[in-house]
């Protein structure tokens, strides 16, 4: 089994995208390395393991590869937390800032049980806009926000901070502590 150094290895910069000047932390190259995303799912499961949920949340779109994978070996509900106009019924969403932009966030009305207790999963966390959206999100929809998971964590730009400071644990894989 890789370590969490092994993972971070794989993982790819790119300069300036998507504009300069963002240093981009694709995970993708993880994704093609046979067995570490079985490795990083296995490592992640570990850091939220305390968290006690019953549900995942995962945030569009790489957090769906984590997010699934964890729901599938727990046999958990998956809810999909996408982008406006990509669910067919009623939604609910929430306009965040990212660390390059602004964006909007939904996910479907009444996805769980109302006092389900949720794990929210992305493949990183950089501001913790998304994050902190999808937590609200889950929290005007009845349910509890157990705390979030994520490959990667940007440190320096402090989204765990901001999250943890809102009441949300988090548990990470990978820290960033500088561009």
């Amino acid at each position: 089994m890789r370590s969490a150094e092994d993972l971070e290895r794989l993982i790819r910069n790119v300069p300036d995208f998507p504009r300069p000047p963002v240093v981009f932390k694709d995970i993708t190259t993880v994704l093609t390395a046979p067995g570490a995303l079985g490795d990083a799912v296995t490592l992640l499961e570990r850091k939220v393991a305390g968290f006690r949920y019953g549900a995942i949340a995962a945030i569009e779109s790489r957090g769906f590869v984590f997010g699934a994978v964890m729901a599938e070996r727990r046999g958990l509900p998956l809810v999909l937390i996408r982008k406006p106009g990509k669910l067919p019924a009623e939604t609910i969403g929430e306009d965040y800032d990212l660390e390059y932009g602004s964006a909007r966030i939904e996910m479907h009305l009444h996805s769980l049980e109302p006092g389900t207790r949720v794990l929210i999963v992305d493949d990183l966390v950089a501001t913790g806009g998304s994050a902190a959206a999808a937590c609200r999100l889950v929290e005007r929809d009845g349910c509890v926000v157990a705390g979030a998971g994520f490959m990667v964590n940007l440190e320096f730009l402090g989204g765990r901070k901001r999250l943890e400071a809102a009441g949300y644990p988090v548990g990470s894989i990978v820290r960033v502590d500088s561009e």
